[in-house]
C-alpha cells in the first residue's frame, strides 16, 4: 500500500478531470493507498476554483486525507528555502509541502519535479 502526498498540480488535473489522473487516483483509493494533501495545496486548489464550484472541489478533498503543518514541518521548510530558495527557486509553498512529505515518509506526487530539489523527497512516479 502506497502512502502518497499529492501535490496542487496533481489535485488540480483530477479536479479538471484530465487522464490519467481521473482514473488513477480512485484506483489507489480503491485499492487502499492513503493519499494526503496539505493546507498549501488547498489553498492554491481554492485560489482557481469558480464560483459555484468550491463544494464540489471540498467534497473531492474530502476523498483524501488531511496533513496538519507542524512546527516540524515549519522548521524543515524553513531549511529548504535556506538551501534552495536562491538556487533553486524554491517558494514557500514547495518548501512546506516538501517538508510534509519528508517527515512523514509519504511518496510526494508532482508534475514539476524541478521544484524539488531536496534530496530526501521520495517521488510518486
Amino acid at each position: 500500500m502506497d502512502k502518497i502526498l499529492l501535490d496542487s498540480d496533481v489535485i488540480i488535473e483530477w479536479l479538471w478531470g484530465h487522464q490519467p489522473f481521473v482514473e488513477q487516483i480512485p484506483r489507489l483509493i480503491e485499492t487502499h493507498s492513503e493519499l494526503f494533501w496539505t493546507p498549501v495545496s488547498v489553498a492554491e486548489v481554492f485560489a482557481g476554483v469558480r464560483k459555484g464550484e468550491e463544494d464540489t472541489v471540498t467534497n473531492l478533498l474530502l476523498l483524501l486525507e488531511p496533513i496538519a503543518i507542524s512546527i516540524e514541518h515549519g522548521r524543515k521548510a524553513g531549511a529548504y528555502l535556506k538551501a534552495y530558495a536562491k538556487s533553486h527557486s524554491v517558494e514557500l509553498g514547495d518548501a512546506l509541502i516538501a517538508a510534509c512529505a519528508s517527515s512523514t515518509d509519504l511518496k510526494l506526487w508532482t508534475l514539476n519535479k524541478k521544484h524539488y530539489p531536496m534530496k530526501d523527497i521520495a517521488f510518486y512516479k
